[in-house]
């Protein structure tokens, strides 16, 4: 595959997540939540689930133990976490706000590496971890007091995400199978959502029909087909390209929630947009620089990895 094409699907990657956000902010029309993320979850992991047996018949040589399997469950935790306090922000905030203050979580994941395993982030976490800070009073109109309820659990949300991410690699290695870890966080996080979503919120029929568009989109088109995108298309690229196209996941929710829903932001949220991005930019591009370039490899995996961003994201 050219590194065009490969460019090219990480771009559509980043715009299906970025449309996510306004399906996700819509289906709460119709469902609830908790309802909403177990339904999506569990179509996603029945559309990557066929990417698993596939590995699974190529790593008979690493079969998945007790241990691995408890480490899988802890990160669909985490990651139940972050999606749900995600989706719970989307009833009080914008699909431009989630957008943007979810993609902090590329600046905090050193951070918390730093606090949780102690590993020194690069210098540039620090320059960039104050413009995000400035970017976020900025989106809050100037005055940290404008920042709503949703606001502030995507803050939160972005905390996990960035915990979920810092932990994913040592599971991985561990394992060797991170197709089978994907489809298993997203069975718990599905499992974990359905179950109190049934309990505690009015859910029927009619409204799983009327939601059933951005279910298919989030589970199927979000969860499946731009996990499969991402794993193609970064196969085939450099990280420094990858990253700066799957960051443009923020602008794309921020585009799609303009297009679909009229949201507008006033020239100061636009500039607190805009140092968002840029921090986010920097923690991941300068690292990158900074090291010598590295040819892209030569042939693709049969699978997807685990690299992928946290649904949803970030983001899935």
């Amino acid at each position: 595959m050219s590194r065009t094409l490969a460019n090219s699907l990480l771009l559509l990657t980043a715009l299906i997540w970025g449309s996510a956000f306004v399906a996700q902010a819509t289906a709460m029309k119709h469902l609830g939540p908790l309802t909403f993320t177990g339904l999506r979850f569990l179509m996603a992991a029945l559309a990557v689930l066929p990417f698993a047996l596939a590995e699974a018949r190529l790593r008979r040589d690493r079969p998945l133990d007790l241990r691995s399997a408890a480490a899988f469950t802890g990160l669909g935790l985490v990651f139940f976490a972050a999606i749900t306090l995600q989706q719970v922000g989307l009833l009080t905030t914008t699909v431009t706000n989630a957008g943007f203050l979810t993609g902090i979580y590329v600046v905090l994941t050193p951070l918390v590496a730093l606090a949780a395993f102690r590993e020194m982030p690069h210098p540039i976490v620090w320059p960039a971890s104050l413009v995000t800070l400035a970017g976020i009073y900025l989106l809050g109109g100037g005055a940290l007091s404008a920042l709503t309820t949703g606001d502030l659990l995507m803050l939160v949300c972005a905390v996990f995400c960035a915990l979920h991410v810092g932990l994913i690699g040592s599971v991985v290695r561990h394992c060797a199978r991170p197709v089978l870890l994907s489809v298993w966080q997203f069975a718990v996080v599905g499992t974990a959502a359905i179950i109190p979503g049934l309990l505690l919120e009015p859910v029927s029929l009619a409204a799983v029909l009327a939601a059933w568009p951005e279910l298919l989109y989030t589970g199927l088109v979000s969860g499946g087909l731009a996990f499969t995108l991402q794993a193609i298309g970064q196969r085939w690229t450099r990280a420094a390209d990858a990253a700066i196209l799957l960051s443009s996941e923020a602008l794309f929710a921020a585009l799609f929630g303009a297009l679909l829903l009229g949201e507008r932001l006033g020239p100061t949220g636009l500039a607190g947009c805009a140092l968002i991005f840029a921090a986010i930019l920097a923690v991941q591009l300068v690292p990158m620089l900074a090291r010598p370039r590295r040819a892209a490899p030569a042939a693709p995996t049969l699978a997807p990895t685990a690299a992928a961003k946290p649904e949803p994201a970030t983001s899935a």
